[in-house]
């Protein structure tokens, strides 16, 4: 009875860990995939403007609104990660 009992902590413990550690990995390529794609985003703005130097304001602009936006997802995936960890 013992044995059954400790065998079923030990696996429910071993979820949790198992859990906050796929949490942590989220959260971590969350905040991986945001840097390429900002990366990428600054890339094509520098390529365009240098293309095109008199759009250089509105090439500037769509850049900020869209870094942004990864910004916002990114930073709402981590926080749903954390959240995970520590609830």
């Amino acid at each position: 009875m013992l044995s059954v009992i400790f065998t079923v902590l030990l696996q429910a413990t071993t979820g949790a860990a198992i859990g906050k550690a796929g949490a942590a990995l989220g959260a971590a390529i969350a905040a991986i995939a945001a840097a390429m794609g900002i990366g990428k985003i600054g890339a094509a703005a520098m390529e365009a403007i240098a293309r095109q130097p008199e759009a250089s304001g509105d090439i500037r602009s769509n850049m900020i609104v869209a870094a942004a936006l990864i910004e916002g997802v990114a930073f709402f995936a981590v926080i749903v990660c954390t959240l995970v960890i520590f609830i």
